[in-house]
């Protein structure tokens, strides 16, 4: 069995970030060497989470979950909205178009939403 989840963060706030990561790395150890799929998606204000500015103290938790497979995904459409420009993006996560596209996209394939 493969693991799939989405970890959705649309809050700029540390808790919530914080939450998200502990979600992963909990499941991570729950599922020990375990085919996974996981990404954690940022849209709405969580957009600002993923900018050089407020991610600092999460980056490094960032890089290790990064090594373990976890892909971290921003919507384009709120990085347009909250004027996040692409070299203010971590390198560790891919832009996408829409947020709201790939949570549909990803429910629909079997990826279960986690919502911290």
């Amino acid at each position: 069995m493969t693991y799939k989840a989405i970890f959705h963060v649309d809050q700029n706030e540390e808790p919530v970030m914080n939450l998200a990561l502990n979600n992963v790395v909990n499941l991570l150890s729950a599922i020990p060497e375990q085919e996974h799929d996981l990404v954690v998606l940022f849209n709405g204000p969580g957009a600002k989470l993923v900018a050089w500015d407020d991610v600092v103290p999460f980056l490094e938790r960032i890089k290790e979950l990064v090594a373990k497979g976890v892909r971290f995904q921003v919507c384009r459409n709120a990085m347009v909205r909250f004027e996040i420009s692409e070299d203010m993006v971590i390198d560790e996560c891919e832009i996408i178009p829409a947020g709201i596209v790939a949570l549909i996209d990803l429910q629909n394939d079997g990826f279960a939403y986690i919502k911290p």
